[in-house]
């Protein structure tokens, strides 16, 4: 594994730095309440960054949404490449990839996705769907929601087909209640989209975490050295340090469990238990770190006009979307579980013959007993 950009996803990831890091203040965001900043979404399709997902793949998409999650930028940004562009590119035909893509990747088409699948919602033989989805993400900017129905099969609709009523989330999302009454879908590919989506979906949103508790920690940090109790500052106090760095180190794990996640994606492999690892590090470690970066704030930490309150909120609430920590290592469980009644290698793990640089030219056992060799020759343990 080698999760090291490439030179575009390091040009990309930078370029969506500057622009969030300028554009997403928080006056900003505050004056944007619970629905997107416009403007924002703009400049980043103006500089041609949706349209880059399908260059970077999703390992560069996990990149660009840690500078979002940093900064907490209300944009659909990550919502409508997992749901639109990525899902399209991956499933959808060649007639769907011409007609759609285009408008995903300049910004002029948002999709949303209204996942996990719901017993509630029904697609007919003619391709019309019915039912209500309570909450969708960012559904009052989308013009396009991709639905999986019972049987979990996906369906693109257009918004304006559908009814669609604000809904506020803890996270300002731009959330809305889809009601779907005989609306027109067009089904998004065949029997594993949807599990693949899911996953994409899952590590996508792990990268925004990890840019969440990044942001948080980072200010934690920075209130820690700065403010004082007794001629000292915060950041001096043991209790302090260790907090601050069991949050940092839960961080590191939400990201590299992404990485290597979305690197698998990318290069072809095996990664459904690796999209749910990543998956339940975000979800579990994320509301470890939202809740000490709120603590470590004191008594500021509890002032919901704070910029830190922000991290906490998102923090939480993508702790349960896609499924919780528990649903989520339930659902591992039983992964592995059935694979190993079936006697098959666990799915998302590698092949022991596999992934080996082949430029080396032995395998891990030879570099050990090479190593000792030499260690012998120059009398060292």
């Amino acid at each position: 594994m080698d999760f090291t950009p490439t030179e575009e996803q390091a040009a990309a990831r930078d370029l969506a730095a500057e622009i969030f890091g300028d554009l997403a203040t928080p006056e900003r965001l505050a004056a944007a309440g619970t629905g997107s900043d416009a403007e924002l979404w703009k400049a980043l399709c103006a500089a041609g960054l949706p349209g880059a997902v399908a260059d970077v793949g999703l390992l560069g998409l996990v990149l660009l949404l840690e500078e979002q999650g940093r900064v907490t930028a209300q944009v659909p940004f990550a919502a409508s490449c997992v749901f639109g562009l990525l899902a399209v590119a991956a499933h959808g035909t060649d007639e769907q990839r011409a007609r759609l893509l285009p408008a995903l990747r300049d910004g002029t088409s948002v999709a949303t996705g209204a996942l996990p699948a719901r017993s509630s919602v029904t697609v007919d033989a003619s391709g019309a769907l019915s039912g209500t989805v309570a909450w969708v993400p960012w559904l009052r900017d989308a013009t396009h929601v991709l639905v999986a129905v019972a049987d979990e099969s996906l369906w693109l609709v257009r918004t304006a087909d559908a009814g669609v009523a604000p809904v506020e989330l803890t996270a300002p999302w731009s959330a809305g209640r889809l009601v779907l009454d005989g609306a027109e879908g067009e089904r998004i590919g065949g029997a594993t989209a949807y599990e693949d989506v899911r996953a994409t979906a899952r590590t996508a949103f792990a990268g925004l975490q990890a840019g969440v508790c990044a942001g948080s920690v980072a200010r934690a940090v920075a209130h820690t050295n700065e403010r004082e109790q007794f001629g000292r500052p915060l950041a001096a106090k043991q209790g302090v340090q260790l907090r601050a760095a069991d949050a940092y180190m839960d961080t590191e794990a939400i990201r590299v469990t992404a990485y290597e996640a979305a690197w698998r994606r990318d290069a072809g492999l095996a990664y459904a238990t690796h999209a749910l690892t990543a998956a339940w590090w975000a979800s579990e470690a994320g509301k470890r770190v939202v809740h000490a970066g709120q603590h470590l704030h004191g008594g500021m930490g509890a002032d919901l006009d704070h910029p830190v309150h922000r991290h906490f909120l998102w923090g939480r609430q993508l702790d349960a979307y896609l499924g919780c920590g528990s649903e989520v290592l339930e659902e591992l469980g039983a992964l592995l579980a059935g694979d190993a009644a079936k006697g098959e290698e666990p799915r998302g793990e590698l092949n022991p013959r596999e992934g080996l640089n082949p430029q080396e030219g032995m395998n891990p056992q030879a570099e050990l007993d090479s190593q000792e060799e030499l260690n012998e020759k120059e009398g060292t343990v």
